[in-house]
C-alpha cells in the first residue's frame, strides 16, 4: 500500500486491526446472537469467557479429587469400611497410592482394591505386624507381590 500523505498513513490502521479483531470473533464464533458476529460485543463476551475458563481451570483439581473420595467411598461401603479409616490404615501400612489410582482401581480392578481393603481393615484391627504376617496372603485376596532375595 502506498500513501502519498503523511495524514492518510496515519488514519490508517492497518492490516494489524483487522488480524486482531479476527482473533477476538475466532473465539466468539459459537456465542449465540450478535455476540459472534458484533465485535464491540463479542470482546467482551469472549473476555468473560476467559475469566470463566480460567476459575473452572484451578477448580477442577478440587472437584476431581472430591469426585474420587466419593466414588472410594461407595467402594469401600461394599467392604464394610470407613473412607478416613481405610486411608490412615494404608498409611499406616505405607502403602503410598493417590485417591486417583485407588478410585480407578476400585472401578476396573475390584479384586486388587479388595485386597487393599483387607489389608487396612486387618491394620486396623490388629496392627501393623498381623498385617503384614508371615509372608502369607489372606484368602479371597488377590495380589501381583514379587519377592527378591
Amino acid at each position: 500500500m502506498v500513501f502519498l500523505s503523511l495524514s492518510r498513513w496515519i488514519r490508517n490502521r492497518g492490516p494489524e486491526r483487522y488480524w486482531k479483531v479476527q482473533e477476538v470473533l475466532k473465539h466468539a464464533r459459537h456465542f449465540r446472537g450478535r455476540k459472534n458476529r458484533c465485535y464491540s460485543l463479542a470482546i467482551r463476551a469472549v473476555r468473560r469467557a476467559f475469566v470463566y475458563s480460567t476459575k473452572a481451570r484451578k477448580m477442577k483439581p478440587r472437584i476431581m479429587r472430591s469426585l474420587w473420595i466419593t466414588r472410594l467411598t461407595g467402594a469401600l461401603q461394599e467392604h464394610g469400611m470407613k473412607y478416613h479409616n481405610f486411608v490412615g490404615n494404608l498409611v499406616k501400612c505405607q502403602v503410598a497410592l493417590n485417591r486417583k489410582v485407588m478410585s480407578d482401581m476400585a472401578i476396573y480392578e475390584p479384586k486388587t482394591f479388595k485386597s487393599l481393603a483387607a489389608l487396612a481393615k486387618r491394620r486396623g484391627e490388629e496392627g501393623l505386624v498381623s498385617a503384614l504376617g508371615d509372608g502369607k496372603e489372606p484368602e479371597g485376596i488377590f495380589s501381583r507381590v514379587v519377592h527378591y532375595r
